[in-house]
């Protein structure tokens, strides 16, 4: 009947409209526009509100509070029988409530939720014979709450919101809320889901409201979060989970917190065990303070923990007073923390020790500068081991120091030796912000003194500082022990150090942090009498002395003494670093020696038989990774006093030398050679299956009997001059010369062939001028274009000369037949054109 009665009396929708927005702007003392109003009768009697509109109190904002497209007021049935429209449960569908804290420091919610707890409305379940209107419960679902600061809105805001209110009883009040974190101005993916349930009961103010609230942050990844609350992701990855509890008022609320985090790691490491970081917290809050009493947060960390107690205002107000204690903290629960923090420490680091300590923390409130930092700590029997470094370090104890004073004067007041150049440049470097110090710690590497080792640690950054000497293997594997980059090698020597590790935690680029900064490694080594066998090599390369000045972009290294293939090399090199790849960058040296031995060279490069020789190690083949020498990108120059090639010997010998990733250019390429100059270019390309070479070059001045001794063969003497260009290839010398093509321009003067007699009784053939062309190709060599001067006349050469010293060659003379020379080079066979094949005339 009441259904009925609806249907057929009607109120006009503009009636209807007018007097429902104004039943909710009274109730909400706000303005209320509503578009359309349609009358629904199933499932259950009410209406259909279209664009409701909720203006907010113009102290806070212009904007609306709240505004729905759809709203569906239920009607409640037993209110039609006393005559009046008594809503039972409004449903908001994606509404948008905007949040807003005025200048007064309070919230435009403030005043509503007053009102409702100061009118005499039922409970949402209220009974049937109730005569009271009955709050509403009030349901959105797919909402947007978002956050003002007056009239600025913030980026942060909560989306996919379903939220609800209702009078739980007379008294009391309940609400619920799920969202999802979101900030508008940047793209989140993955910020979890935020749950809140709380119920809270009528007083005079909000602030003497007593509530009793449960939070629930749950799933965020660390990443998301550093993103969200500082614009941009901090590089930390792994699961928050965060509960609170509220309970009693806001002036005084007292609450419980637990926070975890599941497989903390940095974004670049993703080995070793999952870590779990925990830790609970108890406070008082104070609305009218605006800060937090009586703090105890405790983190167990092993068989031991970490508690924090102490005061502190709300975040941005610079007052607190808290202490931090770790008690029998075991020094291996902070190696598994480091190990997911530090990039490269190794797998197995096994850690051992105690860490106890008691630091506190002050602010006034007047500014972050106003704050003190003290306390004081010890790491007592410090003790770490790694299997695949190699490494054991017993380190004893190691002090630390939580200070806010400047450091040159905090290190002069308790170090009162005097001042070494290591400790002045410590003391240089060292902000006047609160900081950790540790040390110093002696270290023994090997050595009769112990190296020393000293440092800090703040929010930005850290410093480490060593001083001391120490044996090579030694420190290379205390390098990689702390995943520092380091040659894996057998090594043995002393390298006295005064090196500065630093860096940030954080790499800045364009003003925004991009990633975590690897360290740096800055100050001078000195190397002595250092031997190490690297991988390749037959033999080890030893250096009997060297400086190195590490700076930010570089490694330049002087004063270089060192032995490797034979030779004894002195110089300079210089090495860019933070390149990334071993290609990226080009290594520069100037390198000189008194004498190369070619086969000293090549057998120190190439190891045994059973391996490639050793320019192979230029090439990089496709089914491995790239060779040291194939990856590397070098130019300098090469200075030998002497270069023996087997019997061969050249002096004053110079090259410019560029290598670029497998391929090979000797430019200038100057040298004494045989009593004569020679002046050319090279190129090898190892990159290329066989490898290819191209040369070309001149000479003057070589002495043509030097080279006869060089081939143990008195067969001719004179001085050349000429010109050559060369190329082939293949993986052996004999490969390589019966490929070869090139061809030789040459100029012999004053010459003699002793094996060569033209007729009987002439004697060994005299050369005043031997010039003309040879072209080299399929093993063998032609000469083209000969021309001969000789006391006897002048002779037209051409003919074949193969790589086994076999000759046919043509002597023609002007108005003679001339001669036919073959045989060897040792023994050749000379014979008139024309006449019966005659044993050639040798010299006695």
């Amino acid at each position: 009947m009441i259904v009925l009665l609806m249907f057929l009396l009607r109120p006009g929708a503009s009636h209807l409209k007018t007097r429902l927005a104004g039943s909710i702007g009274g109730a909400l003392a706000r303005q209320v526009e509503i578009g359309t109003v349609h009358i629904r009768l199933l499932p259950q009697p009410g209406f259909d509100l279209q664009n409701l509109v909720v203006y907010d109190d113009p102290a806070f904002s212009a904007e609306p509070m709240l505004r729905a497209p759809e709203v569906t007021a239920v009607l409640r049935l037993t209110s039609l029988v006393r005559g009046r429209l008594e809503i039972a449960r409004l449903n908001l569908t994606e509404p948008s409530l905007n949040l807003v804290r005025g200048a007064n420091g309070r919230w435009n919610l403030e005043a509503l939720l007053e009102r409702a707890s100061r009118t005499p409305l039922a409970p949402t379940a209220k009974s049937k014979s109730e005569p009271r209107a009955g709050f509403p419960y009030i349901e959105a679902s797919t909402g947007r709450i978002n956050f003002k600061n007056g009239e600025e809105k913030k980026p942060y805001a909560l989306t996919n919101a379903d939220f609800a209110l209702w009078q739980e009883s007379e008294n009391a009040w309940g609400g619920r809320l799920r969202a999802q974190p979101l900030r508008a101005d940047l793209n989140l993916s993955d910020t979890g889901w935020l749950r809140v349930n709380g119920t809270w009961q009528r007083a005079g103010s909000l602030r003497e409201t007593p509530l009793q609230c449960s939070i629930e942050w749950n799933g965020p990844q660390l990443g998301q979060v550093s993103k969200f609350f500082t614009g941009s992701d901090r590089g930390w990855r792994g699961m928050l989970r965060l509960e609170a509890t509220l309970q009693g008022t806001p002036a005084q609320l007292q609450v419980s917190s637990d926070a975890s985090i599941q497989d903390f790691r940095r974004y670049d490491i993703s080995s070793g065990q999952p870590l779990v970081l925990a830790a609970h917290c108890d406070a008082e809050y104070s609305s009218v303070q605006r800060s937090l009493h009586d703090i105890l947060c405790s983190a167990p960390v092993g068989t031991g923990a970490i508690t924090v107690r102490g005061d502190m205002g709300l975040p941005g107000s610079h007052r607190y007073h808290l202490t931090l204690a770790a008690k029998r903290v075991p020094v291996n629960s902070a190696a598994n923390l480091a190990r997911r923090a530090k990039k490269d420490l190794p797998v197995d680091l096994v850690a051992s020790g105690i860490v106890d300590g008691s630091f506190t923390v002050n602010g006034n409130g007047l500014s972050v500068e106003g704050a003190r930092f003290e306390g004081r700590g010890e790491i007592a029997n410090l003790h770490l081991t790694s299997a695949s470094s190699e490494a054991n370090l017993d380190a004893g104890s190691v002090p630390l120091l939580l200070t806010s004073r400047d450091f040159r004067r905090s290190y002069t007041t308790n170090k009162t030796q005097t001042q070494t150049p290591h400790n002045a440049s410590l003391a240089a470097t060292v902000p006047s912000q609160p900081h950790f110090e540790f040390g110093p710690l002696p270290l023994a590497l090997g050595m009769p003194a112990p190296l020393s080792v000293r440092g800090w640690i703040n929010r930005s950054g850290y410093d480490v500082f060593l001083a001391g000497e120490g044996e090579v293997s030694h420190t290379l594997k205390l390098a990689r022990l702390f995943g520092l980059p380091a040659l894996r090698t057998t090594a043995e020597g002393i390298v006295d150090m005064d090196l500065q590790i630093a860096g940030s935690w954080l790499r800045w680029e364009a003003g925004a942090p991009t990633g975590f900064s690897a360290p740096e490694i800055t100050g001078t080594t000195q190397l002595q009498n250092v031997r190490a066998k690297l991988r390749g090599l037959n033999g080890p390369i030893e250096i009997f002395s060297a400086q190195l000045q590490l700076s930010r972009d570089a490694i330049r290294v002087d004063r270089l003494s060192a032995a490797g293939g034979g030779s004894h090399w002195t110089g300079s090199l210089i090495l860019p670093r933070r390149c990334g790849a071993l290609g990226a960058c080009l290594v520069r040296f100037n390198l000189g020696t008194d004498e190369i031995a070619m086969g000293e060279l090549s057998h120190w490069l190439n190891p045994s038989p059973s391996q490639p020789p050793w320019y192979r190690l230029l090439a990089s083949t496709p089914r491995a990774e790239p060779s040291f020498l194939g990856s590397l990108r070098a130019s300098g120059r090469v200075n030998a006093d002497r270069l023996l090639i087997r019997n061969l010997v050249a002096t004053s010998v110079a090259a410019g030398v560029e290598l670029d990733s497998g391929k090979l250019f000797l430019s200038d390429l100057r040298g004494e050679f045989m009593g004569g100059k020679h002046r050319g270019e090279l190129h090898a390309d190892f990159t290329l299956k066989p490898t290819v070479y191209i040369g070309n070059g001149t000479f003057t001045g070589v002495s043509m009997g030097q080279l006869a001794d060089a081939m143990r063969d008195g067969w001719i003497a004179g001085t050349a001059s000429g010109s050559y260009q060369l190329d082939g290839s293949g993986v052996d010398a004999s490969e390589f010369w019966h490929s070869a093509e090139g061809a030789l321009q040459f100029d012999i003067r004053d010459g003699l062939l002793p094996h060569v007699a033209l007729g009987s009784g002439t004697g060994p053939l005299q050369v005043d001028r031997f010039l003309g062309r040879m072209r080299l190709h399929d093993g063998g060599i032609d000469i083209n274009e000969g021309k001969l001067d000789s006391p006897g006349g002048a002779y037209q050469v051409r003919g074949t000369v193969s790589f086994d010293r076999e000759l046919a060659i043509k002597f023609v003379h002007a108005g003679s037949p001339g001669y036919n020379i073959t045989g060897t080079l040792g023994e050749p066979l000379v014979a008139p054109v024309n006449a019966v094949e005659t044993q050639a005339q040798l010299k006695p």
